[in-house]
């Protein structure tokens, strides 16, 4: 495979990953996943690298033609990388472009190529969670292929691997036809210490800590309550108000804009005002932002007051409490005394989905369907999703992590030693079913990081609640054009 890598960019979370990689693990979590985009451009270390080109000889000298792929990290090409291997009749050199999205880098890149046209556009391309919606629904669906059109036989393949709904939801164009998939599921639960859970409840039982927060409730009013008495133990409930944030977000009803494309604050997310107040006021969280040493200290266990929990995905365990808990096997840092249990209410956070070019050479069509079927589809132990479960993809003894499929995850052992033992599936399997995927606009990306700063003034008593609202929605017309309903 030769690969063009324009720009690298690596958070301290994502090196852990890569080295995590390297050392026979799977592949490092997408750029999203280490930080999510939405917040990487503002709250990511990075430092750029120098154009530069890798080369290494094609399974089979490939004679029948090159498959150029488009990525934003070296994940998916990673995956491409495994099917060649496992395929050594694949007539294809696979040429990989990784262009990261910090400072906005990789979608204009993206689209000027495939508006080209030509030998060099992208055959297969990427997409993350924060701008998938313009290349699967928005202004560059037309250069998508609907799966069918590859030749899958995409609704009967979703429903024999259990793919989850939201990110069919998410892949699907404005004609009703999925064009895009994903490999991970991200939808999210309530990650929390055990210890803790024991000093103010008694109990680290999953089952029970889920009853005490409501857990799939769909109210927050139980875990108000729960704040209230880890608060009497001097123990935060949350880090920050972002660990609420990504659960509202993504369980909203409606998105940033309505039918209308205008500016539009769906009830959950405005309520979202009076909850990082609530945690700053009540002092159930440690005022941190994601992303930040603060935020790192409460997986550590070392903040004065250290926080009970967060909400996220599989990958914020893997790839982010993991490497920052402070040890590498119980009794180390927070190694081992964490758990998961179901979140008041459903969300996702995160994901990378996969697309094929409609304008490719027909030729590759056939060998595309296979790489992509493989990767999103395939829920057999031959499959991408299989391996990246079960931590075998890059051999025994990698990481484990959730995947699109219910159906790979039911036949799969998620055990952690992280989590005291714990079968991570058992809880992520319902959480993928929970969430929501049809709450996105391409916008999010810009919008979030407006709300957010915002929403943290207000917190703070900066400004009044009206006057946040206003600045929000002046700000959103300023830099995008947008206007509100």
């Amino acid at each position: 495979m030769k690969r063009r890598v324009i720009t690298a960019i690596l958070s301290c979370t994502m090196t852990a990953a890569l080295l995590a990689g390297c050392g026979g693990g799977s592949a490092a979590p997408a750029a999203s996943d280490a930080a999510p985009a939405e917040e990487s451009a503002a709250e990511e270390s990075a430092a750029p690298a120098e154009e530069s080109t890798e080369s290494a000889a094609p399974a089979n000298g490939g004679g029948s033609g090159t498959i150029n792929l488009w990525a934003f990290t070296d994940e998916v090409p990673g995956m491409v990388d495994k099917y060649v291997e496992a395929h050594p009749d694949f007539p294809y050199t696979v040429n990989s472009t990784i262009i990261a999205t910090t400072d906005g880098a990789y979608q204009p890149a993206l689209d000027a190529a495939l508006q080209a046209g030509g030998s060099e556009q992208p055959d297969m391309y990427c997409a993350e969670a924060a701008f998938i919606l313009k290349y699967s629904q928005g202004d560059m669906q037309d250069y998508a292929m609907p799966y069918k059109d590859l030749g899958i036989d995409v609704d009967a393949a979703i429903k024999d691997a259990n793919i989850a709904q939201y990110s069919v939801d998410i892949g699907t164009n404005t004609n009703g036809d999925v064009d895009a998939l994903g490999y991970q599921a991200t939808g999210g639960a309530f990650i929390y210490r055990r210890s803790i859970a024991k000093d103010v409840f008694g109990t680290d039982d999953p089952a029970e800590i889920s009853k005490i927060i409501g857990g799939g409730s769909g109210s927050w009013d139980k875990f108000w309550e729960a704040a209230k008495k880890l608060k009497e133990k001097d123990y935060p409930i949350v880090s920050g108000d972002g660990d609420i944030w990504h659960a509202v977000e993504n369980s909203s009803d409606t998105g940033w804009l309505d039918a209308d494309g205008k500016l539009q604050i769906d009830p959950k997310r405005e309520a979202f005002l009076d909850i990082s107040k609530d945690l700053t006021d009540n002092g159930w969280s440690n005022l941190t932002q994601d992303w930040q040493d603060a935020w790192f200290a409460d997986m550590k266990g070392e903040s004065e007051h250290n926080a009970f929990g967060f909400f996220g995905p599989a990958w914020l365990i893997n790839y982010t409490l993991a490497p920052n808990c402070g040890g590498e096997k119980a009794g180390e840092g927070t190694y081992g005394d964490w758990a998961i249990c179901d979140s008041p209410i459903g969300f996702f956070w995160g994901g990378t989905w996969i697309l094929a070019n409609k304008n490719m050479d027909p030729d590759k069509v056939a060998a595309v369907k296979d790489i992509i079927q493989w990767i999103t589809l395939d829920a057999t132990e031959d499959g991408l999703q299989y391996k990246w479960a079960n931590g075998t993809l890059n051999g025994e003894g990698g990481t484990k992590d959730s995947v699109a499929s219910g159906k790979v995850m039911d036949m799969s052992d998620g055990s952690l030693d992280f989590l005291s033992g714990q079968n991570m599936f058992e809880y992520f399997v319902p959480a993928n079913s929970y969430a929501n995927g049809k709450n996105l606009t391409q916008y999010d990306e810009s919008i979030n990081l407006i709300w957010r700063d915002q929403v943290r003034a207000y917190a703070a008593g900066e400004k009044d609640r009206d006057a946040a609202i206003a600045d929000f929605k002046q700000t959103v017309s300023d830099t995008l054009g947008i206007d509100a309903k």
